[in-house]
């Protein structure tokens, strides 16, 4: 909890409120009743926050203890702080902090009511995970086909809209996990309170029991604090929502800073539904919009308020800059990802030999695999970078257990790789056996490989976990022998399918998971760029040195758009601008229209992080394994006004900006229709079919035997019977 001056420093309204524009001013000094402030991208929405807890204390409207301001991050409640203490003069407790520390401050007062002590502990992660995976054993659920992190997930998701145990009746969610989600819920609640222990998720769950089961909880706290004010509300979710509802309740002296155009973490149970109903909570409330922005150039501001207009979930409002010159958009399109990123490269340098800091530029893409190409650029040109809020490509995990894979088959005695992934999917080997399987290594002085090969041949493992080795080594072998006759993207293909380690990400339900799988889609694709697996390895080797050795503290930023929220850069690239990738197709067939209008309040928030100039590119082909797939650019493009785009080349974008214009109410009204179900969606049945004609670029023509899945079993005309992916054969 942050504090601020015990012994305020008076100080004369207008000393506070000079530097204010008339909408700010009106924000701070409307202190009566519940008030938003629509605060669009640059328009001061944290110094009007600030300001307005410094005028309600140098007026003594409150005593710094009756208010309460929330916020969503420990760095912005300390930059809240700081401000309010310079604004004031510094050292009186004041109740600020996000919603978990403000939670835990107020169940500690009342922990026995929850059946807990003061003195109860908060599980990170992993302990929670460790939990969970203990009540499936118990309950003998396989936690391979139904894993913890899932049921973590569906619990988490539970406590987000506010539902304890007793109050999950939804029938959708009573069949989640195989039915299994709600008793696990109760038996981890249990546990919990049999441990003293808490989860983050229960900072807030415990604080609505408090609240509704306990009138003189709430009155206490609903009568001490006198002014409640709450940053970024548009990221609420309903938990929050009715928490802060509850504490507002007695003075209804409630002011939420936020922007409806800026909600896009749905997918961390953000509903943006919160801000929009927000006159209808609050009947009597005022609506002030912030529209004036100080950060970003006319034509900045006028593509990404041409953008958001085309949402029809939204309050409403228009950024406008009182700064009269700036260049346009610029806008590329190239022939693939490839160029894309050779273009943003040259731009790069050109920023350079203009005397711009590579500090002040930033790429922002709308999925982690699109860092690659980027990042492989750079290196080549020798232009330092930095990836915030994520791992350079080569360093993520899924990408380094990919990689271990490919040089256990490349070179079976690398026993660091062997290590790495003899485990992982789960093949049920405890430590127990790999001291074994060292044992042997040591004492045959050869490798872990081979001494997992010597103890199968001498029958000296065996049962379950023999077999599970057995068919790790044979599954080695085939793909080492698989390299002469399929190429090394085909080989890579089949090593994560048939290893299992794919389906371990599709079974994951987290967040995370999807942007693992399109991580390895990427490495598949990279990969198909090499003539060899040596030649990849030793790319992949040289790529980690060159970034390890890099110590240059003038970088080029590269971050997702939604890890760019909150902040802003001279020069902004945003590539990969297509259907598909973005808007993301995942989104679409996922949320349907909500989903659209989110992946387009994305486009705003990344459009307004440009100060001064902005780069928008597409690449009209991108390469899906090793078949080239035509891209058409996005329909965001399509929605910015032809005066505010400077067009670098071709002509290719203009008319399909002229399209998209058109066709843009009416997919939004077919996806306003569509309403996938939340429950996982069978594949759809595969197009091929046994004894279909297909071809292959390699082997040439044959017919399906098979079909399972993705994996497909194909008697060849000249090449014989061979297994492969479907995405690698076409329809003949």
């Amino acid at each position: 909890m942050f504090t601020i001056s015990e012994t305020i420093t008076p100080s004369s309204d207008n000393m506070l409120t000079s530097t204010l524009n008339q909408e700010q001013r009106e924000a701070v000094e409307t202190t009566q009743g519940a008030v938003l402030v629509l605060a669009g991208a640059g328009t001061g929405k944290t110094r009007v926050l600030t300001t307005r807890i410094a005028y309600i204390l140098t007026n003594r409207l409150a005593y710094a203890g009756e208010i309460l301001a929330v916020t969503f991050t420990n760095k912005a409640a300390k930059e809240m702080a700081e401000r309010v203490n310079h604004l004031t003069g510094a050292s009186q407790s004041l109740w600020q902090g996000t919603f978990h520390s403000i939670g835990a401050k107020v169940i500690r007062r009342h922990a026995e009511k929850l059946g807990l002590t003061s003195s109860f502990t908060i599980l990170d992660t992993d302990d929670q995970l460790r939990l969970i995976k203990a009540i499936l054993a118990e309950q003998k659920i396989d936690d391979k086909s139904l894993p913890p992190k899932l049921f973590s997930a569906i619990i988490q998701q539970w406590k987000d809209q506010g539902l304890s145990p007793d109050k999950v009746i939804n029938a959708q969610d009573l069949q989640a996990a195989s039915g299994h989600a709600l008793n696990v819920y109760k038996l981890y609640q249990k546990r919990l309170k049999s441990l003293n222990a808490t989860d983050f998720g229960d900072l807030i769950l415990h604080m609505l029991t408090l609240f509704t089961s306990y009138p003189e909880v709430l009155r206490e706290f609903a009568s001490r604090f006198k002014y409640i004010l709450v940053d970024e509300y548009q990221d609420t979710n309903i938990a929050q929502y009715l928490w802060l509802r509850l504490l507002a309740s007695y003075h209804k002296n409630i002011c939420c800073v936020g922007d409806d155009d800026q909600s896009i973490y749905s997918w961390r149970g953000a509903e943006v539904g919160n801000i929009l109903r927000f006159e209808k909570d609050y009947p009597d409330a005022k609506i002030i919009r912030l529209e004036c922005n100080y950060r970003s150039t006319p034509h900045i501001l006028a593509a990404a308020s041409a953008v958001i207009a085309n949402n029809h979930g939204r309050l409403g409002k228009t950024l406008w800059t009182p700064v009269k010159d700036g260049e346009k958009i610029r806008l590329k399109s190239t022939w693939d990802e490839g160029e894309e990123a050779r273009f943003v490269g040259e731009e790069v340098e050109d920023l350079q030999r203009k005397k711009i800091s590579l500090k002040d530029m930033a790429i922002l893409v709308r999925a982690g695999f699109q860092t690659r190409a980027f990042e492989e650029r750079f290196l080549t040109l020798g232009v330092p970078y930095r990836v915030i809020g994520g791992l350079r490509f080569y360093e993520r995990a899924e990408i380094r257990d990919a990689i271990a894979y490919l040089r256990v088959i490349a070179v079976p005695q690398d026993d660091l790789a062997f290590e790495r992934i003899i485990n992982t999917p789960k093949r049920g080997i405890g430590q127990a056996t790999m001291q074994q399987l060292h044992s042997t290594a040591r004492s045959l002085n050869t490798s872990l490989y081979n001494a997992t090969h010597h103890l199968l041949k001498s029958g000296l493992i065996k049962g379950k976990l023999g077999q599970s080795l057995d068919k790790f080594i044979t599954d080695c072998e085939r793909w080492r022998t698989q390299l002469s006759t399929l190429s090394l993207a085909e080989v890579t293909e089949l090593m994560l399918e048939e290893s299992g380690y794919r389906q371990m990400w599709a079974q994951e339900k987290t967040p995370e998971a999807a942007g693992r799988l399109e991580n390895l889609k990427e490495l598949t694709r990279a990969i198909g760029e090499f003539e060899s697996i040596n030649a990849f390895l030793e790319h992949v080797s040289l790529v980690t040195e060159a970034a390890n050795a890099d110590n240059n503290t003038d970088m080029i930023s590269m971050m997702t758009l939604h890890a760019a929220k909150g902040l802003e850069f001279d020069v902004v690239f945003l590539p990969g601008w297509e259907e598909g990738v973005f808007p993301h197709q995942r989104a679409i067939d996922e949320s349907g229209a909500k989903g659209l209008e989110e992946e387009r309040r994305l486009a705003y928030v990344g459009i307004t992080r440009a100060r001064k100039k902005l780069y928008i590119s597409y690449a009209a082909n991108r390469r899906i394994y090793n078949q080239w797939q035509s891209s058409i650019p996005s329909r965001f493009i399509g929605e910015i006004p032809n005066d505010n785009i400077e067009q670098l080349g071709g002509g290719m974008v203009n008319n399909a900006r002229q399209s998209f214009k058109n066709w843009g109410d009416e997919v939004a009204g077919i996806l306003a229709s569509h309403r996938p179900p939340a429950t996982h969606t069978p594949e759809p049945e595969s197009k091929f079919k046994k004894g279909k004609r297909i071809f292959h670029q390699k082997f040439g023509y044959g017919y399906v035997l098979a079909a399972n899945g993705n994996s497909l079993e194909i008697s060849f005309d000249k090449a014989g019977q061979k297994k492969l992916l479907a995405d690698f054969v076409e329809i003949a």
